[in-house]
């Protein structure tokens, strides 16, 4: 209590020094210490070390201290001048100080002090050696609330010797017998807003450090929040614009030069796929129709059914698709629809799928598989980053974008802007199916025109309209390509078979896979039509 007393009645009566000149210790193996907070927050340190003859004192000062949350607290030396046979140097990780024996004087500024209106600074700590004694003053633009100072081992909450504001605004601080390793810091709380705060937090260099929120990671989750919401707005108008698609746009089905119009090329395979987004029995009997009609096979009534019969070799005027079928339909010369029905005709949707992104109407799904390799390399750009550099948050931002583009791809039509608008004018050409009138045209364009039209009636299913209008006329248009005087209502019967065979194939096909009995069939030619005996 007595050398308590002694130490501060002894502080208050110390004399304030000069600026930027500590007064030198009276006492072999102690320091002299003098702070000067700058109004630009920078903190000016002047000290003077005594060292004993017959001996060095060594001091290292980490600059990245451990800081709450995962953080560690940077502080920056520079203008190091040292008055005397002392060295130091200053590197990313400390700044260290050698001093021989004798008394010498170093000067360096501090930044990183500030935090808040807080200014934190180890006055000792890292001594090779035992201060016997230490005196430090420390001043500030305005004059400070709250001052706290500790001392002893690292970690420890043992408080200094001294610690007080004195009556000229000065904060002074005093201890004894600082043993070597031990350190001693103290924090001055200001008024608010004396200083600009410059502390520097930056994330600890652990695993849990690497996921600390910085500011280039927060601007890269603003990033990702902004190209988010822009998705999702994307995703919300495709799908508005394709569900648009449902309604007819108006068609014509003779063109100027009385020829049959197919909007934008559509094939009658394509109806589905357009349409529902899905291939089925009706497009591939459309299809071969079509076939038909374009004089690659000739359609003729056998005794047991009808008959197929290549009539051209497939050529360049062909899709992949449609030579698919072709191959896939008639292997041979020739083959009956109750064959067909046998064989369980099987064509890869792939073809199909390819034509209608080469025509621009379909997307090719890559957005997703490229979002999925992102996944991928965020993942691994996630580890490599906890594991070197920090900022693993930027490889977890990767990983959710990839699994957003994904996610887009999926949410996104498959129909694109084009296939949209042909579904549309497919729509009006189903519309305009139903309501023909044959007797407008000329007799060739009749010819033409129903045969042309039909594979489309069968894929739109305005097959029965379409056939009634023609077969009511009172001379009916000739069918070209198949064998005999047909009506337009026996070309009706035969496309309804064509489509009940490949329905009836795909039937048998899915219960022969759950082991049902798939030896009766229902009528090739429901509904609409019976194939011939």
């Amino acid at each position: 209590m007595l050398a308590g007393a002694v130490l501060a009645l002894f502080l208050a009566a110390a004399p304030v020094p000069a600026q930027d000149q500590p007064p030198l210790p009276a006492l072999p193996q102690s320091a002299e210490i003098q702070l000067k907070l700058e109004r630009d927050g920078s903190l000016s340190v002047a000290e003077a070390v005594s060292v004993p003859e017959g001996m060095t004192m060594d001091r290292r000062v980490p600059l990245r201290v451990a800081a709450p949350h995962h953080r560690d607290r940077v502080y920056g030396i520079r203008d190091v001048v040292i008055e005397g046979r002392g060295t130091a140097s200053v590197d990313q990780d400390a700044f260290t100080v050698h001093l021989p024996p004798g008394t010498s004087i170093f000067r360096y500024t501090v930044d990183g002090a500030v935090d808040g209106d807080r200014v934190t600074w180890e006055l000792a700590g890292g001594w090779s050696a035992e201060l016997k004694f230490l005196r430090a003053s420390l001043a500030t633009p305005k004059i400070p609330t709250a001052v706290d100072c500790l001392a002893g081992p690292p970690d420890s909450d043992f408080q200094c010797g001294a610690a007080q504001i004195d009556h000229a605004g000065l904060t002074r601080f005093s201890q004894q017998n600082l043993l070597a390793g031990q350190r001693m810091t103290t924090t001055v709380e200001l008024p608010a807003g004396a200083v600009p705060a410059n502390a520097r937090l930056v994330p600890a260099k652990t695993f849990a450090g690497a996921f600390v929120l910085t500011t280039p990671v927060g601007w890269a989750w603003a990033g990702f929040g902004a190209l988010l919401l822009a998705a999702a707005a994307f995703v919300w108008l495709a799908r508005r614009r394709d569900a648009a698609a449902g309604e007819p746009r108006k068609a014509e089905l003779v063109s100027a030069d009385g020829e049959f119009a197919s909007p934008e090329g559509v094939l009658p395979g394509h109806t589905g796929v357009l349409l529902d987004g899905r291939a089925g029995p009706a497009d591939l009997a459309a299809t071969v129709l079509d076939l038909a009609v374009r004089n690659y096979l000739w359609v003729s009534a056998e005794d047991d059914g009808w008959q197929l019969t290549r009539r051209n070799p497939a050529d360049e005027h062909l899709t992949p698709f449609e030579r698919a079928v072709f191959e896939a339909v008639v292997p041979e010369d020739s083959v009956t629809l109750a064959e067909l029905r046998r064989r369980h005709v099987d064509v890869p949707p792939d073809e199909l799928r390819a034509d209608v992104v080469r025509r621009g109407w379909f997307t090719t799904r890559r957005l997703g598989r490229a979002g999925l390799r992102v996944v991928f390399y965020g993942v691994f750009l996630t580890v490599l980053l906890a594991l070197t550099v920090g900022y693993a948050q930027l490889g977890v931002i990767l990983v959710l974008a990839g699994a957003a583009a994904a996610g887009v791809s999926a949410a996104l039509p498959a129909r694109r802007r084009a296939g949209a608008d042909v579904a549309r004018r497919l729509r009006g050409v189903g519309a305009k199916l139903t309501s023909v009138r044959p007797g407008d045209l000329t007799k060739p364009q009749r010819e033409l025109v129903f045969s042309r039209g039909l594979p489309y009636a069968l894929a739109l299913g305005e097959l029965s309209p379409w056939v009634a209008a023609f077969d009511t006329l009172d001379h009916p248009p000739p069918v070209y390509w198949h064998a005999g005087d047909v009506t337009p209502d026996q070309a009706g019967s035969f496309a309804n078979a064509l489509a009940g065979t490949f329905a009836a194939a795909r039937r048998g096909r899915l219960l022969e896979a759950v082991g049902q009995d798939t030896g009766s069939h229902p009528p090739a030619g429901k509904p609409g039509g019976a194939e011939p005996s």
